[in-house]
């Protein structure tokens, strides 16, 4: 009773008794009424006054012979409409089947499955769902294997650099001082910052970043944080611009992260501009949305890097490698953090040698 094909085999049979069955009673009780009726009104020769002897028995026979078509009409009813519902749940069996025979291929790993569209509606919407399904989860694994990829790429060079360094030291060839040791204590850094930030992408993109908010002034926490800044700004040769204004910004935000998220961009911008040139960051209004963007006079983006900038471990091609470099997901990281907030991160650039401008728009409170 449990399988789909018999229920509907079943509610096909009992629609049609349950049919039959009220179609039986309702006949029973107005067909003798009705012929009663007719006779009162056209008589049959000989026979008297209503209810006499020949028209009561004819009035029998008559009633015998529609309780027995009806019956007999009940059962043949009943049996079409189980071989029709029969040859209705074989079918609909069929496709449900198909459909599973796809889900189990895409858990067994294979995503390129796709489900014929069925004329019925409801069949069909379902199909179109397990093959979106299947484009999803091909999506999901080509980027699993993407990372991986690329987090192998990234932890091999800092692994390669210690590992030489300690080969090194251990074969006599290099001593262990201060000097020495400072290559491998800067790569050690630069795994833990990875590390880092790995972490803080798997939270963001599972939606779980431990945002803590409270009522700020944007613009005081950008101030505040980009002068924190200028030191690293002015080592590099670079000059700091910064355009505030005098109108407050109020939000609910994260001032950590918000933070967070100037410090990655100033800090690209510092890696695209040379020495000479000048980062500027800029404060303002509009709509609701508060717009804190850090604009650069460096090697700038082409226009198909606009969007390949915020991908995982994407480096834009001509930057300056000096000093640290970064682990390649800071704009991703950064960018979950403002579609966290309920604002987003852009960037724009007139072209190649002419600078880029980075853009956190965030909802005012």
């Amino acid at each position: 009773m449990n399988r789909l094909s018999v229920r509907l085999v079943l509610s096909h049979v009992l629609v049609a008794v349950v049919g039959g069955l009220t179609t039986f009673l309702v006949v029973r009780a107005l067909a003798p009424a009705l012929f009663d009726e007719s006779l009162r009104h056209n008589p049959a020769p000989g026979s008297g006054r209503f209810g006499g002897g020949p028209n009561q028995a004819l009035r029998d026979q008559f009633a015998t012979a529609v309780d027995q078509s009806l019956l007999v009409g009940t059962l043949i009813g009943a049996l079409v409409a189980a071989v029709l519902g029969a040859l209705l749940a074989q079918r609909v069996i069929r496709q449900l089947r198909t459909m599973r025979r796809a889900t189990r291929a895409m858990a067994g790993g294979r995503y390129d499955v796709t489900v014929a569209l069925p004329r019925e509606v409801e069949l069909a919407s379902l199909a179109e769902d397990v093959n979106t399904l299947g484009s999803a989860l091909a999506r999901t694994e080509e980027r699993r294997v993407r990372l991986l990829g690329e987090v192998a790429h990234e932890l091999r060079t800092p692994l390669t650099v210690i590992d030489g360094y300690v080969e090194a030291m251990m074969d006599g060839i290099l001593p262990t001082t201060p000097t020495e040791l400072g290559p491998v204590s800067d790569e050690v850094r630069r795994l833990r910052r990875l590390s880092e930030d790995l972490s803080s992408l798997s939270k963001a993109e599972e939606g779980r970043l431990d945002l803590r908010r409270t009522t700020l002034d944007l613009r005081e926490l950008i101030v505040g944080a980009a002068e924190r800044l200028r030191p690293q700004v002015a080592d590099a040769g670079i000059t700091l611009v910064i355009e505030a204004g005098d109108d407050p910004l109020i939000a609910s935000a994260d001032p950590d992260r918000i933070a967070q998220v100037l410090t990655n961009l100033v800090g690209n911008a510092l890696r695209a501009t040379d020495a000479g040139g000048s980062v500027t960051i800029h404060c303002s209004a509009a709509a609701g949305m508060a717009a804190i963007s850090v604009t650069d006079t460096g090697v700038g983006l082409a226009a198909a890097e606009l969007d390949r900038v915020f991908e995982r471990f994407y480096r834009v091609r001509g930057r300056r490698t000096a000093g640290e470099a970064g682990s390649g997901i800071g704009l991703t990281i950064a960018q979950d953090i403002a579609n966290a907030h309920g604002g987003i991160l852009t960037a724009s650039s007139p072209g190649l040698g002419l600078g880029a401008t980075f853009t956190l728009a965030l909802p005012l409170s």
